[in-house]
């Protein structure tokens, strides 16, 4: 993520995405809300200096855009409005892929694969996907795309790391259904399993203002993810490996992950996680972490990325007095 929300030095973020590319990766994920649009004039900053066709460029809307209430969400309105925006900040004619960041209960989704439709029929848009969409969500919309013949979601982009893997239960089994392609983000669990977290460390996050629930140690579940990271650094060590690495390689080993997503901020960062890029981990490894966190589990229930509003509002749940 670069810019205000990651890397704020513009010239360090371009150098680290061409070296990201010098490296082998083709693979460019970005959201107009990252850094209110400024992630988006980076990475195209960055790739105005190659050869477009040799990447692969994914952004994403739904995300509010300022205080306009209308610049938000998932309607026509707004997708083929922002997908302009995007196309500018971009300095591109075309997204290969562009993907809807969160569902929008309030929007039906045959509304929302019809601007899509549109968008890739106009050919500002090569393919179309999700974004940490529900297993329901993601069939209802693989259904109405089937029968109202529109274009349908090709990948799904749910968090998923050693420490979130609900998505195992339902989200992965549906996108191997369905033939979709899964670019999970967050496979460093937003920094826990990348070193920084552990016995005797901080255990803080540059995050921590922005997401407290996801970092403050008084809640039980991030007690829980401390003690999975202090026995995972023990796995990582007899095997050879970084945290890092036992990460990235955890995430690579599911076969439903087409490719996990990185978001490093220095160069640094990058050039620790490349080594992952040829890791592979054996069946004794896997079994170690399945007996440290076990597969299905999220142990900071909050860590899900998106919670339904049927969960998120009490007077959803209750009649009216």
């Amino acid at each position: 993520m670069f810019g205000a929300w990651g890397t704020p030095d513009h010239d360090e973020s371009i150098r680290i995405i061409h070296r990201a590319l010098d490296a082998g990766i083709n693979f460019v994920d970005t959201a107009d809300v990252y850094s209110a649009g400024e992630s988006e004039e980076i990475v195209g900053k960055a790739l105005a200096q190659i050869k477009r066709e040799k990447i692969v460029l994914a952004t994403k809307v739904h995300g509010a855009m300022g205080r306009d209430p209308n610049a938000q969400g998932n309607s026509r309105r707004w997708i083929i409005a922002e997908c302009e925006n995007s196309l500018r900040r971009l300095g591109t004619d075309y997204i290969d892929l562009y993907q809807i960041h969160r569902p929008s209960p309030d929007t039906d989704i045959d509304e929302t694969l019809g601007a899509l439709t549109d968008l890739v029929r106009s050919g500002k848009v090569r393919y179309i996907g999700s974004s940490t969409f529900p297993a329901d969500d993601i069939v209802e919309a693989q259904w109405v795309a089937e029968r109202r013949g529109r274009e349908r979601f090709i990948t799904e982009q749910p968090p998923y790391s050693i420490l979130v893997r609900s998505i195992e239960a339902d989200v992965l089994p549906r996108c191997q259904q369905f033939g979709m392609g899964v670019l999970s983000w967050s496979p460093l669990a937003g920094g826990w399993l990348s070193g920084a977290f552990g016995q005797g460390k901080d255990n803080t996050s540059r995050r921590s203002a922005m997401l407290p629930a996801h970092y403050d140690m008084t809640v039980p579940g991030n007690a829980q993810k401390l003690s999975a990271v202090t026995a995972l650094y023990e796995v990582a060590e007899e095997a050879g490996l970084s945290l890092i690495q036992l990460a990235l390689g955890f995430v690579l080993e599911h076969p439903a992950v087409t490719s996990p997503i990185i978001g490093p901020r220095t160069m640094e960062h990058l050039e620790s996680q490349l080594p992952a890029l040829e890791l592979r981990l054996s069946r004794d490894i896997l079994d170690r972490i399945d007996e440290i966190v076990p597969p299905g589990t999220n142990l900071n229930a909050g860590d899900i990325g998106w919670v339904p509003a049927g969960v998120a509002d009490p007077s959803l749940r209750r009649r009216p007095l």
